[in-house]
């Protein structure tokens, strides 16, 4: 079980990777043209492929790469802005529980929105909706109203998460370590270290809920590669959106205080990222901590950025956003600029995080606190779409509260989740807010 079988795929992940780190790829460049068109079926060439990316790890970094971009939590918090860390809540425990349960139903109701159209391409997206009258988005999607002809040429099931087959929040990863992160919190405390994430994950989590990054960490845990080197040995998605999913639990539990949320982050992504994929999941864990107190969304993605190293891809991706906002661009030109820095065709860009940050960020800010708006501009926008419905559904959420949060969104939840976490198969919505607010005293 040393390793998975790499695909070609993964060898070009692992250039592209490089490459956007600022590694110097030019002395593996004949090899990498090599093995490309090489069958890796045969054994030989599979090894050829896993000592492949074992030499990509020590490639020196470009003398002209302007990013600093440290994984260490010391190396981190040395590079971030100067910002308030901390802003005390003045809430009642009802209160506290409107934003909760709101943070968990918003959360939800953006992931399900985007969940039956995940790995859409946006032209696609668009074209189905406008032919069966659903767009622009203002509710679930339906497959009954879809065509039939457009149903084949997409190869649409019609047996994915559309709303005619909803009965309350499906399985799904995203809110998997949403539940993942309570259930860590509620074994280990707030101190956990990343060896109780990654025993945590192997002892409740079926290898095959995990994805990318994930299952390359669960691989390493496996044969005792531990946190670190468990976020680098043979993992070509590094820096994709797996860790910045995993960040709400962090914000949840830590209501005003942006870095010990930040911190908590820290300590579950650097089991299975590097960089910008660790930073992600910071960012997104600060804004939900901020999000108790700050209303204002430019704000709150700010809070957010304080917690990241300022010299960072993720930093200036997410500035850009907010300068293009301000500069009066709208948001289907914000949507428009994502889509020309990146490709949602190649799979490293559709899933990387700072893609799909960039999304989260322009949902947040031209939805302008309306629910309805910021969650369908994350998804009908493309790339990730279940997961950055989730994220922008998430922080609204958690500033609106739960009872200002439209009906039609939050009814078909039916108050309950399905999951594959070892004793949270079936719980209620509430519940995990109730359990939540306990966690943060």
């Amino acid at each position: 079980m040393d390793w998975l079988l790499l695909t070609k795929n993964d060898l070009l992940f692992e250039k592209q990777q490089c490459i956007d780190e600022g590694r110097d790829f030019r002395s593996l460049s004949r090899k990498f043209d090599k093995l490309i068109k090489l069958d890796l079926l045969i054994n030989k060439n599979q090894a050829l492929a896993k000592e492949f990316l074992n030499k990509t790890q020590k490639l020196s970094f470009r003398k002209e790469y302007k990013y600093k971009e440290p994984s260490d939590i010391t190396g981190i918090l040395k590079l971030r802005d100067k910002a308030p860390k901390q802003i005390k809540v003045k809430l009642s425990r009802g209160q506290m529980f409107d934003k909760v349960y709101g943070a968990w139903l918003g959360r939800s109701a953006g992931c399900l929105l985007g969940k039956p159209v995940e790995c859409w391409h946006r032209g696609q997206i668009i074209d189905v909706l406008k032919k069966s009258g659903q767009y622009p988005l203002a509710d679930y999607i339906s497959i009954s109203k879809v065509p039939k002809q457009l149903i084949k040429k997409y190869g649409i099931s019609k047996d994915s998460a559309f709303i005619e087959n909803v009965n309350g929040m499906p399985v799904d990863d995203d809110i998997n370590y949403t539940i993942t992160g309570l259930a860590v919190i509620g074994k280990y405390g707030k101190k956990f270290t990343p060896g109780n994430v990654s025993e945590f994950w192997m002892q409740n989590i079926p290898i095959m809920s995990t994805c990318t990054a994930e299952r390359i960490a669960y691989r390493n845990f496996s044969n005792m590669i531990m946190p670190p080197e468990s976020a680098i040995y043979g993992n070509p998605y590094r820096e994709w959106i797996g860790a910045q999913i995993r960040a709400d639990f962090w914000g949840y539990v830590m209501p005003g205080k942006m870095e010990e949320a930040a911190k908590l982050a820290f300590k579950d992504a650097c089991i299975s990222h590097i960089k910008n994929g660790i930073y992600g999941e910071m960012w997104a864990a600060a804004m939900l901590a901020a999000a108790y107190v700050e209303d204002d969304v430019e704000k709150i993605i700010e809070s957010g950025l304080s917690q990241i190293p300022n010299t960072s891809r993720l930093y200036e991706a997410v500035k850009q956003v907010i300068s293009w906002k301000k500069d009066g661009l709208g948001s289907e030109q914000a949507i428009n600029k994502i889509h020309s820095k990146f490709d949602e065709k190649n799979f490293h860009d559709w899933c990387h995080t700072i893609s799909n940050a960039m999304i989260v960020a322009a949902g947040l800010l031209y939805g302008e606190k309306d629910f309805e708006k910021s969650i369908t501009m994350a998804v009908d926008a493309a790339f990730d779409t279940d997961c950055n419905g989730a994220t922008v559904g998430s922080v609204l959420g958690l500033v609106l509260g739960a009872k200002n949060l439209p009906r039609k969104w939050t009814a078909p939840l039916k108050n309950k989740i399905s999951s594959t976490i070892r004793d949270f198969e079936k719980v209620k919505i509430s519940e995990m807010a109730e359990r939540t607010l306990k966690l943060q005293v």
